[in-house]
């Protein structure tokens, strides 16, 4: 469920402080976790071929939907057709792809070697100075390549800004949503990508395993945390982030800033995942530390894992992605849950879909349309949630293939074996 950029998995563990109760400082307690894994062997990063040949990809669609020319700023759409990694700021960083010929990047004049350092495609670099309008040198591309009397496509994130600006310097364009392009080709993953999901969702399961060997009474969340990340990062992840929730809090889909300490019984929900070479992982499980389940959290239990294999019964090609929401949602209020999103029940999506952003589209929503087709990857997470008691939230992450949908990680037999 959770997903990188502003983590909600840091901000409320993070929140909880480290602690003394702990025999080993939280420090020694991921060196120690740390040295119970070892690196794993990684696929490798995606190639400037596969950049070159999505940007080939981009253009046709570009000419196919009568499109002149494509804006991406800085962010993850970026990295997919440059390789260039760059924050977003009020300065703008983005490549602008032509329907036809090669693609320039716009970026400050001070930034250029960074950028230059980063390009793995063949582009120009045409670089703006702090006293310039940026927006300036886009259009004064676009008119080069006479391509202003057709639509000019935008990446749905891109901000206001940069369309009211571009908008400024040509007077009648026409700024149409790139979703056509961007989103046709990011939600079809090569096999390349999906080695890499596999990857990062093998390290983030071992993580889980190694950190869920280790817990004891009196860790926080924080603690339980930080051995994760620490196992995470030896085993070649990166950009680990993780929810911990513990008994009341896990009825919270995305938890609470109280403060607990584990002891024997508690109900613990851990969601967490990582990057390898830009691609995500997202994992949840439930347990019961050092104790067993009551009968309410073992049905529970059996019933959200019921509920993922009736999600993954519902993902096959041609349905619509709402139909699997719809699927999972028809069971839970024939078990008395809901209806709808009302609790107790499923107060959230079914899935969300998966890649280089820990949530992009499209999801597993009720009123989704898109028709699920091979290599499309979502998460499969439909939790129960209980205010005020506990809640239970089992996640694996999926990819289609022709005969339908496969696990990256496949979800744990009962409460009794959590980790599989």
């Amino acid at each position: 469920m959770t997903s990188l950029a502003f983590h909600r998995r840091s901000f409320l563990t993070g929140a909880t402080a480290l602690g003394a109760a702990l025999t080993l400082p939280v420090s020694r307690l991921a060196a120690a976790v740390a040295e119970q894994v070892t690196p794993r062997p990684l696929p490798p990063p995606i190639t400037a071929a596969e950049r070159n040949a999505r940007l080939a990809r981009a253009q046709q669609l570009l000419r196919a939907n009568n499109l002149g020319a494509m804006l991406v700023e800085s962010g993850p759409s970026l990295d997919y057709y440059t390789g260039v990694q760059w924050w977003r700021s009020e300065r703008l960083t983005g490549v602008v792809i032509p329907a036809e010929g090669a693609p320039i990047i716009v970026t400050p004049f001070f930034e250029q070697p960074s950028i230059a350092e980063q390009l793995e495609v063949p582009a120009e670099i045409r670089t703006w100075q702090e006293d310039d309008e940026p927006l300036k040198l886009v259009a004064d591309f676009l008119r080069e390549r006479k391509v202003t009397g057709r639509p000019i496509a935008f990446e749905e994130t891109n901000r206001f800004f940069h369309g009211d600006r571009l908008a400024a310097q040509l007077p009648g364009a026409k700024i149409v949503n790139a979703n056509a392009v961007v989103r046709a080709q990011r939600m079809i993953k090569s096999a390349a990508e999906l080695a890499l999901m596999q990857a990062a969702s093998d390290i983030t399961i071992a993580a889980f395993r190694t950190a869920h060997a280790n817990l004891k009474p009196g860790m926080s969340g924080g603690d339980i945390s930080a051995a994760i990340v620490a196992a995470t990062t030896v085993l070649g992840g990166s950009g680990a982030g993780n929810l911990v929730l513990i008994n009341e809090a896990s009825a919270l889909p995305h938890g609470s800033k109280k403060p607990h300490r584990l002891a024997p019984g508690d109900l613990v929900l851990i969601d967490g995942g990582c990057s390898v070479h830009g691609y995500q992982s997202d994992i949840s499980r439930t347990f019961i530390f050092d104790g067993k389940p009551t009968p309410e959290q073992r049905k529970v239990w059996e019933q959200v894992h019921r509920g993922q294999q009736i999600a993954l019964a519902a993902a096959r090609v041609g349905a619509t992605a709402g139909s699997v929401d719809d699927a999972v949602r028809k069971a839970y209020t024939s078990w008395g849950y809901g209806p709808d999103y009302k609790l107790p029940g499923l107060s959230h999506r079914t899935g969300h879909g998966i890649g280089m952003e820990g949530h992009e589209p499209v999801n597993l929503v009720r009123g989704e349309i898109t028709r699920l087709a091979p290599a499309m990857c979502f998460s499969n997470e439909p939790g129960l949630y209980l205010p005020g008691r506990f809640g239970v939230r089992l996640e694996d992450c999926f990819h289609m293939t022709p005969s339908g949908p496969q696990w990256f990680t496949t979800p744990p037999p009962s409460i009794d074996q959590p980790m599989g």
